[in-house]
């Protein structure tokens, strides 16, 4: 890091935020009926993202000293140090290049970092994903009897899951035609057993997403799918039950994305048909790397660069615009205020458009495993809470459950509304767009939430005097309006990108290292431990707690 971290809470800006939060009192009806140019002024373009803030709990004032706060932390700095190749993940002794995967080639000047010539490596293996994505998709790439690909199956967990399920699930309209991706990841047997139910093991792909191919769901779940290959092709006659004809199935239907050769070789696969990526790139910022390959293959190439061209257009943005006009950063410093200073504890995004169904769990580790952190990245205690739960659901889907809670619950829970203007599929109901109405939706419910309706309001309609308090909605709930003209390749790049940068500028206002994920080790050393007990081994059994202890024993008499 360029400097040690920052205990924000004792600078004067920190200071002046208390004082400004306790005599605020938060007033979007007047604020909107007292200035006609709110909306406007606190309304912001980056890419083709369309980005209103005016709805949120916050004056000129905050704003300018939020901003002084990014000041106070070095911000602007650190940007420059993350772009640059530092070693900002401290605790891992890493650089964080997630935005070097989406420089374009010939970029200027080159990146190199540590002696390595950060462009070059980034666009071979972007040319080796390419090619292959070119050959599965012409069906130039065979199984073992000589048929194409028809499905495509990513074994992967984390980052290399979540990016690229959510990344097809949202570019569906783009997927070529008669090709389908499929994706596992949970180790529960059921996941792998549904996923690869009814499907043709002689036009099947598996694509085994583990850097170190040593994650124990990847490599279990690898396995299964590799024994379902194998009896699939012999009981259907296609392959002979001999060592020699099971290692061509394996080279004909499985690849990997992994930089450990020695055990892509172990497994069976060709490491000529394995693509890399380096330490620099932490798996939930990973989608746009190898990681990608599944979502390569389903769009192809050319839309896959308009995505990594989406990633760096908001990179760009970032990096170079104004703190006052940067929408990562003023959205970064909002989560800040809403957290460390009104009390919120989580955080809703809430997608109108189907296609982003997945987008809510995709931020939920990018921002939740990135911030979940309690100790400064020198290691000492913070001095704020840190980290938000963030959650959603599409459209009205929210609207019919959870959505009561944001409006007249006693919570405050700041929202993410995002929208698109052109729909995948343009339908219309006896001549009422489907559209336009799903979107009527999308500005009736940040009005509502924003404006509320007053106890005068709720009288004037008959309401009779005994109910009009549940029927009273305060406002005063803040939301943020994301608009874009459809969901592109571009657009979805876009978004991740913002939502990327906007847990950076979290992560450096509270001073830790939003890129290392220590908490996710020790579950999964335990579960190591303990999986001999678990399978009936008395001596391991006993070693454990009591109360580890009787629930194993529970689960064994369960399981019979």
């Amino acid at each position: 890091m360029p400097h040690a971290p920052i205990d924000v809470t004792r600078t004067t800006t920190w200071g002046a935020l208390m004082a400004h939060c306790r005599v605020l009192e938060p007033d979007l009806r007047g604020w909107f009926a007292g200035d006609p140019t709110r909306a406007e002024r606190f309304t912001h373009e980056a890419g083709d993202l369309h980005v209103d803030l005016s709805k949120n709990l916050v004056t000129d004032e905050t704003r300018d000293l939020l901003l002084g706060l990014a000041r106070d932390v070095r911000l602007p700095e650190l940007i420059e140090a993350m772009f640059r190749g530092d070693h900002i993940n401290v605790t891992e002794d890493r650089a964080v290049l997630h935005t070097a995967l989406r420089r374009p080639a010939g970029a200027q000047p080159p990146l190199v970092v540590d002696g390595q010539d950060v462009d070059a490596a980034v666009h071979e293996v972007l040319a080796k994903v390419y090619a292959f994505a070119e050959q599965v998709r012409s069906g130039e790439w065979t199984g073992v009897t000589g048929k194409p690909v028809r499905t495509v199956v990513n074994i992967g967990i984390g980052g290399s899951d979540l990016g690229p399920v959510m990344a097809y699930e949202a570019l569906r309209p783009y997927v070529a035609e008669g090709l389908e991706v499929r994706f596992v990841s949970n180790i529960d047997p059921t996941d792998v057993a549904e996923t690869t139910a009814g499907l043709d093991p002689e036009t099947t792909l598996f694509i085994v997403a583990s850097k170190t191919f040593g994650t124990l769901e990847t490599l279990t779940n690898a396995r299964l799918a590799r024994e379902w290959l194998w009896q699939g092709l012999i009981s259907a006659g296609a392959i002979e039950d001999v060592e020699d004809a099971r290692a061509a199935a394996v080279s004909a239907h499985f690849v990997a994305v992994s930089t450990a050769l020695d055990k892509v070789a172990a497994f069976g696969i060709d490491p000529d048909n394995a693509f890399g990526f380096w330490d620099w790139v932490g798996g939930r910022y990973s989608v746009g790397s190898a990681i990608g390959t599944s979502l390569a293959i389903a769009i192809g190439p050319e839309r896959f660069a308009e995505f990594l061209a989406g990633l760096h257009t908001m990179d760009e943005h970032f990096r170079t615009a104004e703190p006052a006009q940067n929408v990562p950063v003023l959205m970064g410093l909002l989560n800040v205020w809403y957290v460390n200073f009104l009390g919120a504890e989580s955080h809703a995004v809430l997608p109108y458009s189907q296609h982003l169904h997945r987008f809510p769990a995709y931020l939920q580790q990018l921002t939740m495993e990135s911030n979940g952190k309690s100790v400064h990245w020198d290691g000492t205690p913070v001095t704020t809470d840190t980290g938000e739960i963030f959650w959603g659901e599409p459209g009205t889907n929210g609207q019919h459950a959870f959505y009561q809670l944001i409006h007249q619950g006693t919570r405050l829970i700041p929202a993410d509304f995002i929208g698109v203007a052109a729909p995948a599929h343009p339908l219309s109901d006896g001549g009422t767009d489907v559209h336009a109405l799903f979107m009527a939706n999308f500005f009736a419910q940040t009005k509502a939430l924003a404006f509320g309706k007053s106890a005068e309001e709720v009288r004037a309609e008959g309401t009779a005097e005994a109910i009009v308090p549940a029927r009273v909605f305060e406002g005063n709930r803040p939301t943020t309006s994301i608009l874009a003209p459809a969901l592109t390749p571009s657009v979805l790049g876009q978004l991740i990108a913002l939502y990327e940068h906007i847990t950076f500028v979290q992560g450096v206002v509270w001073g830790i290292d939003s890129f290392d994920q220590w908490g996710v080790e020790l579950g999964k050393q335990l579960a190591t431990e303990l999986a001999p007990a678990v399978a009936g081994d008395a001596e391991a059994l006993a070693s454990q707690d009591a109360s580890t202890k009787a629930l194993v024993e529970r689960y064994l008499e369960l399981r019979g």
